[in-house]
């Protein structure tokens, strides 16, 4: 098997793997940002996760910085937490007035999330003295598991709205607060792991 195959396939199960349901939680989150008609926004909104996780994925793997991990879990849990109150909170608002907010929050997201997909693949390069093609291609499985993700979320959204024929903020709405009660649950657990 092909070193690409073994880190991009990798990186792929990692992101879709339901033992990790917290960053599938927040890119959910992320599609809930706009209805259909603005993709270009929702496009950005996602290319800011991937930067943000791109980039302190690489600083992580190469130990430009180290986090305890419990805190770095509880940051993931907490950030999708905010995300869902912050969809919860802004329900009625135009989603026009909060781009350039979101895009910064999200992107500040995603360095917390690309700590926390860094643990994998620092614990399976070990002592490998070049991580540039691992990190790679690690990151270009995430980045497919991610559309993956997305692509999944956009059509359930699609199948709510023309078949069952369910208004955008009415699923919006009870998917997000749904998701928002998991990630309290979460963030409660990992904050009793600091004790």
């Amino acid at each position: 098997m092909s070193e690409f195959w073994i880190w991009f396939s990798t990186g792929v199960e990692h992101i879709l793997d339901l033992n990790g349901y917290d960053h599938i939680l927040f890119v959910t989150l992320l599609v809930f940002s706009y209805s259909f008609n603005k993709w270009a926004k929702l496009l950005l909104l996602i290319s800011a996760f991937t930067i943000g996780h791109s980039i302190s994925l690489a600083l992580a793997v190469t130990n430009q910085i180290t986090l305890p991990v419990t805190l770095v879990e509880f940051s993931i849990g907490f950030s999708i937490l905010i995300t869902a109150v912050y969809h919860l909170l802004n329900f009625k608002k135009t989603e026009d007035k909060n781009s350039v907010f979101l895009i910064f929050v999200v992107s500040f997201f995603g360095l917390i999330h690309g700590l926390g997909f860094s643990y994998l693949l620092k614990s399976m390069l070990g002592r490998e003295e070049s991580v540039f093609y691992p990190l790679l291609y690690f990151n270009l499985g995430l980045e497919v598991g991610q559309l993956i993700i997305v692509s999944i979320v956009l059509l359930f959204s699609i199948i709510m709205a023309f078949v069952f024929k369910c208004p955008f903020k009415l699923y919006k709405y009870t998917l997000v607060s749904v998701i928002g009660i998991i990630a309290l649950i979460i963030t409660s657990k990992r904050f009793l792991d600091f004790f």
